[in-house]
C-alpha cells in the first residue's frame, strides 16, 4: 500500500513537472488552431528544397506528419532560399521553402514555366532576434535623437524618392497609384517635427546593397508600395572585412555607423542593437497605434514590419494541389505543425487568423 502511494505521488509530481516545463516552453496560445485530421490517406515521396535555416523545423514537420501518414517519405535538400524556386521550375522539388519574400524575377520564372504563379503559403512567422535567420525590421536612430516613433509613410519620405508607381501585393501588376511626388520627400529632421539644433539637420539614411540583400527588397516592398526609388543620399552597406581579416556584416556596419552619426537613421534587426542607438515605435499612419518591436508584437503581428517564412508549391492550370503536398501543408498549418515551430525555438508560430487565411488558399 505504501509503495503504491509513493508511486502515485512520484507519478503525480512527474506529471506536474512535465506540465510546468511544457507551459514554460509554450508561451503562445495555439488552442484556436485546427487539430490535424487527415482528409485522405496519401503516399509517395515529397521532395523539399530551399532554406537551410528551416532544417530543424522541417525535420519536426516530417516526423510529425509521418505519424499520421506513414506511407509518405521525404527527400529534403535545404541548402539555400535561392534554390527553392529553381528546384520547383526544374521539376526536382514538390515544395520550395524560403526564408524571405519571393522576388519579382523569381515569380516571373515560375510563371514562364507553369503559366501560373506558385501557391504561396506562410508557414511560420520570422524569428525575433536570432542571427542568420529571418527577422523583423526595426527602425533605429542615434540615442541622442529626440524622436521616439515613426510611421511607414514617414519612412517612405525619408528612405524613398519620387516614383511613378509600384507593384501590387502579388508582384504581378504595375500600379501607378503606388507612386508619389517629390513633395513627399523628407530630408531634414525639422520635417519630422524636431526643433532646436535638429531642425535644419539633414537626415542620413543607412541601408543595404540592392543586389543580394533581401532586406532592401523587403523594405522597398513594404514601404515604397512595390516601388524601387531610393533617397539619393542613402549609404548602402555590404559584406566587408575588419582590419584583422574577420568578416564585417552590413548589419554590424550599419549600427557602428549610426552610433557615430547623430543625424542618421537605419533599418536593421534587434539583435544588432548597440548602446549608441535606439529603436523607434512604428505605426502604419499617424493615427496609430504605435507599436514597439517585441517578441509578442511580432508573433501577434501587431508590429508592422514582421516577416514570414514561406512555402511554395505548384498548382498547374488551376488544378488542385497534389494530394500528399496538400495534406502536408494542412499539417504544417495545424496546431501540431505550429507546435513544431515552437519546439524549434527560433521561429514564431502563426496566429489563428493567418492560419485560416492560408488554409483557404489550398482548399
Amino acid at each position: 500500500m505504501i509503495k503504491k502511494y509513493c508511486l502515485t505521488v512520484t507519478m503525480t509530481l512527474a506529471a506536474l513537472v512535465l506540465t510546468t516545463t511544457d507551459a514554460c516552453a509554450q508561451p503562445w496560445d495555439l488552442s484556436g488552431l485546427p487539430v490535424y485530421s487527415p482528409k485522405e490517406k496519401v503516399s509517395g515521396t515529397i521532395r523539399v528544397h530551399g532554406n537551410n535555416g528551416q532544417e530543424t523545423v522541417m525535420k519536426y514537420w516530417a516526423e510529425g506528419f509521418r505519424r499520421y501518414q506513414p506511407e509518405v517519405q521525404f527527400e529534403v535538400k535545404l541548402l539555400s532560399t535561392a534554390l527553392a524556386l529553381p528546384a520547383l521550375c526544374s521539376g526536382v522539388a514538390d515544395i520550395g521553402l524560403m526564408g524571405r519574400e519571393i522576388w519579382p524575377m523569381e515569380l516571373l520564372a515560375v510563371q514562364r514555366v507553369f503559366k501560373n504563379p506558385p501557391v504561396t503559403i506562410e508557414v511560420s512567422t520570422c524569428t525575433f532576434d536570432k542571427p542568420f535567420k529571418t527577422y523583423p525590421l526595426v527602425i533605429f536612430v542615434h540615442k541622442d535623437n529626440p524622436l521616439s516613433r515613426i510611421t511607414m509613410e514617414q519612412l517612405d519620405g525619408i528612405f524613398g524618392s519620387l516614383r511613378s508607381g509600384g507593384w501590387d501585393e502579388a508582384k504581378i501588376n504595375w500600379m501607378t497609384e503606388n507612386g508619389r511626388g517629390a513633395d513627399k520627400n523628407i530630408r531634414t529632421w525639422g520635417q519630422m517635427g524636431l526643433t532646436g539644433e535638429w531642425k535644419d539637420k539633414t537626415i542620413q539614411p543607412y541601408g543595404f546593397d540592392f543586389t543580394r540583400n533581401g532586406l532592401s527588397t523587403y523594405f522597398a516592398e513594404r514601404v515604397f508600395h512595390g516601388g524601387d526609388k531610393w533617397n539619393e543620399a542613402l549609404i548602402e552597406l555590404s559584406m566587408g572585412k575588419k582590419a584583422d581579416g574577420s568578416m564585417f556584416s552590413p548589419q554590424e556596419q550599419s549600427m557602428e555607423a549610426l552610433g557615430k552619426d547623430r543625424y542618421g537613421i537605419a533599418y536593421n534587426g534587434m539583435q544588432y542593437r548597440t548602446s549608441l542607438v535606439k529603436p523607434l515605435a512604428l505605426a502604419w499612419t499617424e493615427a496609430g497605434p504605435y507599436v514597439e518591436a517585441t517578441k509578442a508584437s511580432v508573433q501577434d503581428r501587431s508590429y508592422p514590419f514582421i516577416r514570414s517564412m514561406w512555402l511554395h508549391a505548384i498548382r498547374e492550370n488551376g488544378k488542385a494541389l497534389e494530394p500528399r503536398v496538400r495534406e502536408f501543408i494542412r499539417y504544417i498549418l495545424s496546431r501540431e505543425g505550429q507546435e513544431a515551430v515552437v519546439r524549434e525555438g527560433d521561429y514564431l508560430p502563426l496566429t489563428e487568423a493567418v492560419v485560416r487565411k492560408q488554409l483557404r488558399i489550398i482548399e
